[in-house]
């Protein structure tokens, strides 16, 4: 890699005026969350909430999600990919990589990016107090508030942010697609494997992949000053 090619940079992905384009995303994003939380504190949301809840249940038994038994493990297995423990292990991983790279600024900034979306999440949670769902049982086992979706917002900011560096070092476009793709697809699975348990309601995860990606946006955003040119090495 040549030392005047920055290790990540948004320019890969985006046309010319990429900061106005980020601003206008960001921007969009900030505005669908705002009235998305509004809407949840003023109960809009309820009955979406409820029926699309109630449509993965079975209506004879609400504590059996609808489909084979099989498929709800398969749904816990998935759900377990936006877990702490899970996303952690991946973040040790990437940034151990990046150490022994020598590349020790990279490493701090997926550190701080990912562990600063978590502590956002946190926050975020603490400020609206959603309690879980409590319309059906739960199929697995939950922790804090509801609002935003931790494994929602956490996916994202893992997921996207670490496939946006992976993909950077790709130099087809087809190859960047790939990873960026898988990377939403994962993020979705997990969305998707809390409304299906039972433990999260449908705007949860809304908000969760909302404030998920303008984190990751921003995190990639900043990466092409904290990441200066200058600190890239050769390979």
């Amino acid at each position: 890699m040549s030392r005047s090619q920055p290790l990540f940079s948004l320019r890969s992905f985006l046309p010319e005026y990429v900061t106005e384009i980020v601003v206008i995303i960001l921007s969009l994003g900030l505005f669908a969350f705002i009235k998305l939380s509004g809407e949840v504190v003023n109960g809009e949301t309820a009955g979406f909430d409820q029926r699309l809840l109630l449509m993965l249940r079975n209506p004879a038994d609400l504590s059996d999600p609808i489909g084979p038994h099989w498929l709800e493990v398969i749904v816990r297995d998935l759900t377990a990919l936006g877990g702490v423990v899970n996303l952690s292990l991946l973040t040790t991983a990437v940034c151990g990589y990046f150490l022994l790279q020598h590349r020790h600024r990279m490493a701090l900034f997926v550190l701080l990016s990912i562990a600063g979306g978590s502590l956002f999440n946190s926050l975020l949670k603490e400020m609206f107090e959603r309690p879980r769902p409590g319309l059906v049982p739960h199929a697995t086992e939950a922790a804090m508030s509801s609002f935003p979706s931790g494994h929602a917002m956490m996916s994202a900011v893992a997921f996207l942010t670490l496939g946006a560096l992976l993909a950077n070092a790709c130099d087809k476009f087809r190859i960047k697609l790939y990873i960026l793709g898988w990377s939403l697809l994962l993020t979705v699975l997990v969305g998707v494997s809390r409304v299906y348990l039972g433990v999260h309601w449908p705007t949860d995860i809304i908000a969760g992949w909302v404030a998920g990606g303008l984190w990751a946006l921003l995190a990639l955003l900043a990466s092409s000053w904290f990441v200066p040119a200058s600190s890239v090495e050769n390979s």
